[in-house]
């Protein structure tokens, strides 16, 4: 069996060699000294008995990288081409794939493999070695496989330029990209840490970002979460205020009553990153985004990369997932309503789940709270429901929303939504009650203790206010902008305006967020509609309740006067100042308002500006866009487009998200496009909307809802707290008890 063993440089510094060297120096250079030390302790903690593995296709520069960190970390280098297969086989290994042919070159290769141990060292695997499983988990044992992740054609540009004449896997018939595509599932399949590549990096440059990556996978300590509110002293922070990214998916709102954020910040990709991505699918981009915010010690890369692949696989209509349309001049449509229940909330809503049911602890029952202003109820409902039957078992979804405050068709889809582990209440009151309510109750500490030791049954949310919810939608704002420079709208760098319909600001968020990781947003135009609080706000500064109603508008799922997320931004310009994030808060809660610093509102009005629309103007919109294009905007995506027309520049390109399909809003459709005789029956409006030929059409997984029969009725309950504890209690007796 081919061994190495770990180089310990310690092991040379004995007690008598440390009297007469080391002393001297420690005497005579402590900082030269401390520096040594401090080196070589870095190290070996990096490394201790594990190897560092690299892997990637050919071309990728895993033995060139694998000496540099090899050099930094002071431990031997090994070369499995050169140092183990040429060295087994006593011949090149151009020689032994001519020799024995492709399967047998893989077996043969993987049998060496698993003669093959080390230990402390840098290991540069073969392009093929990750193609025999066997070899694959014998090397993973001992090891961290770090996967270099090179675009497929800045490879076939390497490729061509070493003039490599001999790969495995590539023969008449076969083309090198074919080829590269191929591979790409058996890196995927083994990889601990993903090191993206792009054109023209330094290998320097990529061996200190494998080390900071093996660096980041070793201390989850790195990427810890603290509550919007939490109080600093100085440097110091409340004890047990540090959360992990599991922590924060199960918990959704913090203790202290604030949200969740990420204590250092989202990561940056650099321009090369970003670039790197440009040919990428949706699939792709998203795994790359998402395991740069979520630790390998909360989510392995593997599991990660199957429940992205469950969550937009089958279950979105379209195969871009979020496909960027012209509309017309300078303005470009995000189409985010090809999911299952037609709405923006599907690509949180089919990934949380997910990731909900893999970081909960096995010994508990847990019931998900969601307050709903329309489209966040059926896509809550559908994506739990997916969740496999054990999961199922022992998570439950309750949705609660504004009985008379939602469409008629949004109603039809969340009770069509209804499954053996999701209900949902109507409540007679609007969406702020539904959503003070459920922070209510995650903030009674003596009825959620009852229900853990009466029922063994924790409460957890989905609302926006949940990280985990936030985060799938930075993928799309980041997606958007690559598809335009893919398309050859853009150049890479050149700026874009997005706008967006917003009324709890998570949309608009996660787009700044996607700015602050390097997408070059130049202005993020918030959309309100007659429930204008948050143009208010970023015009003046002052958050002002007081007087305010809320009014019933085309545009429901913005009908909201207090924007829950507003407050993790805020917290960010604050510079993380939780004593004056709670202060702000608990103003507005006390008082119904609140009013920025000027230093504070300059930042605002840096990073955003508001405009809103009526109701008039809505429709006057949809009947526009209708009658020029062809293609029906929904309500929410119409108010966006008004906002948009009357505050862009047209120096630079804005996308405008398209929120929802205009299906779930049909009266208001029809009414936009002068129908004078509308059925009051949902089914018929829809079929009816689809006899226009127009674009997009009639979205599929809602008119399958709507057709559903025996769909049952659903509970309505009084707007008061005792009644809605009620109604949890009771659903937590029936289907865990």
């Amino acid at each position: 069996m081919f061994h190495i063993f770990q180089y310990q440089p310690l092991r040379l510094i004995t007690q008598n060699s440390l009297s007469s060297v080391c002393l001297k120096l420690m005497l005579s250079r402590p900082v030269a000294f401390a520096q040594i030390w401090k080196s070589w302790f870095s190290s070996h903690s990096l490394l201790g008995n594990k190897n560092i593995i690299l892997m990637g296709p050919p071309g990728a520069g895993k033995t060139t990288i694998g000496r540099i960190v090899g050099q930094k970390l002071d431990c031997p280098v090994i070369d499995i081409d050169d140092d183990v297969l040429e060295t087994t086989w006593n011949m090149s290994v151009s020689e032994k794939l001519r020799d024995l042919g492709y399967e047998e070159f893989l077996e043969e290769e993987g049998k060496a493999l698993l003669k093959f141990s080390a230990s402390g060292s840098v290991i540069s695997l073969s392009g093929s070695n990750p193609m025999h499983a066997a070899g694959m988990q014998h090397m993973k044992k001992d090891g961290i496989v770090v996967y270099l992740d090179v675009p497929t054609t800045v490879i076939m540009n390497r490729l061509k330029s070493m003039q490599v004449d001999r790969i495995v896997g590539l023969s008449p018939g076969i083309s090198l990209k074919d080829m590269l595509q191929f591979r790409k599932q058996f890196y995927k399949r083994w990889y601990d840490i993903r090191v993206f590549c792009g054109e023209d990096i330094e290998a320097e440059v990529v061996a200190e970002k494998v080390l900071d990556a093996v660096k980041r996978y070793q201390d989850s300590e790195l990427e810890t979460f603290t509550s919007t509110r939490c109080h600093r002293s100085g440097r110091s922070v409340e004890k047990d205020s540090h959360k992990y990214f599991s922590d924060v998916v199960i918990q959704g709102l913090a203790p202290d009553g604030g949200l969740f954020v990420p204590e250092r910040g989202l990561p940056k990709f650099t321009a090369g990153e970003w670039q790197g991505l440009i040919e990428a699918a949706y699939v792709e981009r998203a795994q790359v985004i998402l395991e740069r915010c979520i630790h390998p010690a909360d989510i392995p890369a593997s599991k990660l990369a199957e429940i992205i692949g469950t969550a937009y696989g089958e279950n979105f209509s379209c195969s871009k997932i979020a496909p960027v349309r012209h509309l017309a001049g300078n303005q470009f449509l995000l189409e985010l309503f090809h999911g299952p229940t037609a709405s923006f909330k599907d690509f949180a809503l089919q990934l949380m789940p997910h990731l909900f049911a893999y970081c909960i602890p096995r010994s508990c029952n847990y019931l998900i709270l969601v307050a709903t202003s329309g489209d966040t109820g059926s896509a809550v409902l559908d994506g739990f429901s997916r969740l496999n039957d054990t999961d199922k078992q022992r998570i439950a979804v309750m949705n609660f929303f504004p009985e008379d405050g939602v469409s008629q068709i949004q109603k039809s889809q969340m009770i069509g939504c209804q499954k053996e582990n999701a209900w949902s209440v109507g409540v007679k009151s609007d969406f702020d009650f539904c959503q003070t309510a459920i922070k209510q109750i995650f903030n009674n500490s003596d009825f959620t203790g009852f229900l853990t030791v009466e029922y063994g049954t924790a409460l957890a949310a989905a609302n926006s206010i949940n990280w985990a919810r936030l985060l799938p939608q930075i993928v799309y704002h980041a997606s958007a902008y690559l598809d335009l420079v893919h398309q050859n709208i853009i150049p890479f760098g050149s700026p874009v305006d997005i706008c967006i319909p917003t009324g709890n600001f998570g949309n608009i968020l996660a787009a700044f967020y996607a700015k602050m990781m390097g997408i070059p947003i130049r202005k993020c135009i918030c959309a309100s509609n007659e429930n204008n609080v948050l143009t208010d706000f970023i015009r003046t500064g002052v958050y002002d309740l007081r007087g305010r109603k809320l009014i019933s508008t085309f545009s429901p799922a913005v009908d909201i006067l207090k924007s829950s997320n507003l407050e993790r931004y805020l917290h960010l310009i604050a510079n993380e100042d939780g004593q004056l994030v709670t202060q702000l808060f608990n103003q507005l809660e006390n008082q119904g308002h609140f009013q920025l610093r000027k230093d504070l509102l300059e930042k605002l009005q840096q990073d955003f500006v508001a405009g809103c629309c009526s109701d008039e103007d809505c429709l006057a919109a949809i009947h526009s866009v209708y009658s020029t294009t062809g293609y029906i905007l929904d309500t929410h995506t119409a108010v966006a487009k008004v906002v948009a027309d009357r505050l862009q520049d047209r120096t630079c390109p804005i996308i405008i998200s398209s929120t929802a399909h205009y299906s779930k809003f049909a009266p208001a459709i029809l009414q936009a496009l002068r129908i004078a005789e509308i059925n009051q029956n949902p089914l018929s409006q829809l079929h009816l909307l689809s006899s226009y030929g127009a674009l997009p059409p009639i979205h599929w997984g809602l008119l399958g809802t709507l057709k559903k029969t025996g769909n049952g009725d659903h509970q309505v309950c009084a707007a008061d707290m005792s009644v809605l504890m009620h109604h949890i209690e009771t659903l937590i007796q029936n289907h865990f008890m």
